[in-house]
């Protein structure tokens, strides 16, 4: 037996089609981008820093709403490269862009536009199939006249490069300003399709890389500017600790933090080990929360000397 017709003046109460892809956001280092990707997932998937550099792998953040899934790409900084490292993360951020079905491209509210923002915009003119969305981060860092100011020079920037915008939007992740509007822009630019991950999933990242960024991020902030981009992490073993009753579980997890010269390890471990120990107990915290389960966290500082140069020390550290 068929159906009624429904009545012409009835509401149309056909449901939106659900639309799932990616999105990747840009832009020069530091430019608030892991912070965003933080925001618009509702929990900690990307490691932040004050520290320039800080990204340095793929990680992708997944969104879950009624009608769309949005999977975002939170890729290293667009820089010019002094290391072997650096034009390898370079190539990660170029792979990425020719795989999304849109590129964010973050700009800080705070900071004019420079020849970092334009090297990047000129790359980004070349992706010509791909929507390209300006996000103005970090708008809570100014005010009204400022802001508007960077709105009318990216604009400009655009008409001047032959980038067409499909939209510019202003946000602040602190803050939490227009974050979910963000989302609202991205939806529609996404193809039809079912959800990519299943309902829950907040990342795809492995835990015991999510580990070692977690600890990675304790210990930049721990050495400030001493040691920005010379610190890597490999988490050697995660295993639950045997003889503990199901109600007491501890996850014992032995990890290295790797510098490239025996004159670093003094400053990563400080006077009498207290660095070394703030570390661990600073990312404990945040490992705990990720994993759910008491932790007992095995911190060593080992020399991979040069690293971020030599090929194989590279390959060792997952890069």
């Amino acid at each position: 037996m068929s159906a009624p017709s429904p009545s012409p003046d009835a509401p149309d109460t056909a449901a939106a089609p659900h639309r799932s892809g990616f999105a990747c956001f840009v832009g020069r280092p530091n430019a608030g981008k892991s912070t965003l990707t933080n925001a618009l997932v509702g929990t900690k998937v990307a490691i932040t820093s004050t520290r320039p550099q800080t990204t340095r792998h793929t990680v992708r953040g997944i969104v879950h709403r009624a009608d769309a899934q949005l999977v975002l790409v939170d890729t290293p900084g667009l820089h010019k490269p002094r290391t072997l490292l650096g034009e390898r993360l370079n190539d990660v951020v170029r792979t990425t862009w020719a795989e999304v079905d849109v590129i964010g491209f973050c700009l800080p509210a705070d900071q004019k536009l420079g020849p970092g923002d334009r090297f990047i915009a000129k790359e980004l003119a070349e992706a010509r199939k791909t929507p390209k969305v300006a996000v103005v981060t970090k708008t809570d860092l100014v005010d009204s006249e400022a802001l508007a100011r960077q709105l009318i020079a990216i604009d400009q920037l655009g008409t001047e490069l032959g980038l067409e915008w499909a939209e510019i939007i202003p946000v602040s992740a602190v803050a939490g300003d227009q974050v979910s509007l963000l989302a609202d822009l991205l939806v529609p630019l996404m193809p039809e399709g079912p959800a990519l991950y299943p309902d829950g999933d907040l990342t795809d990242e492995p835990e015991q890389v999510m580990v070692a960024e977690l600890i990675r991020e304790a210990a930049l902030e721990g050495v400030r500017d001493e040691l920005p981009h010379s610190i890597a992490v490999v988490v050697e073993e995660m295993i639950p600790r045997e003889d503990r009753p199901a109600d007491r579980p501890l996850l014992d997890i032995h990890a290295n933090i790797y510098i490239e010269r025996p004159s670093q390890k003094g400053i990563v471990i400080g006077p009498k080990g207290k660095r070394l120990k703030d570390v661990g107990t600073a990312s404990r915290t945040h490992i705990e929360a990720l994993l759910g389960t008491p932790v007992y966290l095995d911190l060593h500082v080992k020399v991979a000397k040069d690293w971020q140069r030599d090929p194989k020390q590279l390959r060792k550290l997952g890069f």
